[in-house]
């Protein structure tokens, strides 16, 4: 009764009920180092009611030879979905790292079956491996599943304390790793190299990201970093200083932008337009705030377009779309945003465009310099509502032998906040 008890807790409810013909055809059992000796007793049996195991070939190696089908998951790992769909109806294992729904295939395959269709046993995660091995708190590690993103994507993290679980793609991205830290000033950070963690294979290689041992490391691999050194930190709050972003001088500045950002007030899962994106600044800081977010930036240039592309990928957020044009025609095939901040290109048109197809629940907050931009602020509000805002800033600079303040050209904001 209880290993039936453990098995219902792992079939989706739509299954629950129905006659062993209608279970599940595809099992995705989550597999260790260990190979089947760390497998508990469902993960067993699902191996052994197989028709056919599917897995990568490093996977597939840890099992003893049965009586099911093996077919190796091809490269590129797409390729393998529709493989793996055409077995519809067959009795299918999928074999996959560890805890597959943590960085792992699961989410993947669950996206193109439906419901019905699957259940899942996952094992102990590598970030688990990692964290007990070491005797860290997991849930204080910062855990990061880097086999096919960009290393940059630990830089908003990179701070002396910070502790973080890295999975890489192979043992030549581990001394990539360490370049990497190195590179942006902390050289000092302490590295635990894991290969093969959980298995007879493991080997772990303790070590300061400049003083890597010149040696080859073995897949699969995780890294567990502690972050030291005088490498400069990214702030956690909007405003952080100009440059931090490459510009041609076309950019929100540090003071401004923290009052757009608050304007703005970005929510979880939410999507902004980020129209004359000029630097990226503005969506890059909106992405920066929360992992869910995302963002489009709209830039006629195609100079500052591709700089926008290389800002962003420099600081560690990829979930940007950069769109090289001019609004509004730029934006007709976009999906509707929460959030548009114009910040250049604003006219007549612009605004005209966005009242007549946007949803009234959508944020709009524009900054303007000229008297020009001002006056259609002012009618924007007149017409449509919301809130306006002028922001007089002056800046200490020399005088003569003293000090004395230097006035920016005021701008003035508006908001409109449904």
């Amino acid at each position: 009764m209880r290993a039936a008890s453990a098995l219902a807790s792992v079939v989706p409810p739509r299954t629950r009920g129905r006659s062993m013909s209608e279970a599940p055809w595809l099992t995705i059992v989550g597999l260790g180092e260990d190979g089947p000796e760390g497998l508990p007793a469902a993960s067993l049996a699902a191996l052994e009611a197989a028709e056919i195991v599917m897995g990568p070939p490093r996977h597939l190696a840890l099992l003893p030879g049965s009586g099911a089908e093996r077919i190796a998951w091809p490269v590129p790992f797409a390729e393998g979905i529709a493989r793996l769909i055409a077995l519809r109806g067959r009795r299918v294992a999928v074999l996959a790292s560890g805890d597959p729904f943590w960085f792992g295939a699961g989410a993947v395959l669950a996206r193109r079956l439906a419901p019905g269709e699957w259940r899942a046993l996952p094992g102990v995660s590598s970030f688990s491996l990692a964290a007990a091995r070491l005797g860290w708190a997991l849930e204080r590690t910062l855990c990061f599943g880097l086999h096919a993103a960009p290393l940059a994507r630990l830089r908003p993290h990179l701070a002396p304390g910070q502790r973080a679980i890295v999975l890489l793609r192979d043992g030549a991205a581990v001394r990539t790793l360490a370049d990497y830290l190195c590179a942006e000033g902390f050289g000092a950070s302490g590295m635990t190299v894991m290969e093969a963690l959980g298995g007879p294979r493991e080997r772990l290689t303790m070590a300061r990201a400049d003083a890597l041992p010149a040696r080859a490391f073995g897949h699969p691999v995780c890294v567990a970093v502690e972050v030291e050194g005088a490498g400069r930190v990214l702030p956690l709050v909007s405003g952080r200083e100009d440059d931090w972003f490459a510009s041609d001088g076309q950019m929100t500045r540090r003071p401004v932008r923290a009052l757009t950002l608050s304007a703005l007030a970005p929510r979880p899962g939410e999507h902004l337009w980020d129209i004359g994106g000029g630097s990226g600044s503005i969506a890059i800081e909106w992405l920066l705030s929360h992992g869910s977010l995302s963002a489009t930036s709209i830039e006629p240039r195609p100079d500052r377009a591709a700089r926008i592309a290389q800002n962003a990928a420099r600081l560690g957020v990829d979930r940007l779309t950069v769109v090289t044009g001019a609004a509004p025609d730029a934006l007709a095939d976009l999906a509707p945003p929460e959030a548009v901040f114009v910040g250049g290109g604003l006219d007549a048109a612009l605004l005209d465009w966005l009242a007549r197809h946007l949803p009234g629940t959508t944020r709009i907050v524009a900054n303007a310099v000229t008297l020009e931009t001002e006056a259609l602020l002012l009618e924007a509000r007149a017409r449509m509502g919301g809130d306006l805002l002028r922001i007089d800033l002056a800046e200490a600079a020399p005088l003569g032998s003293r000090t004395g303040w230097t006035p920016a050209r005021p701008i003035v904001q508006w908001r409109l906040a449904p």
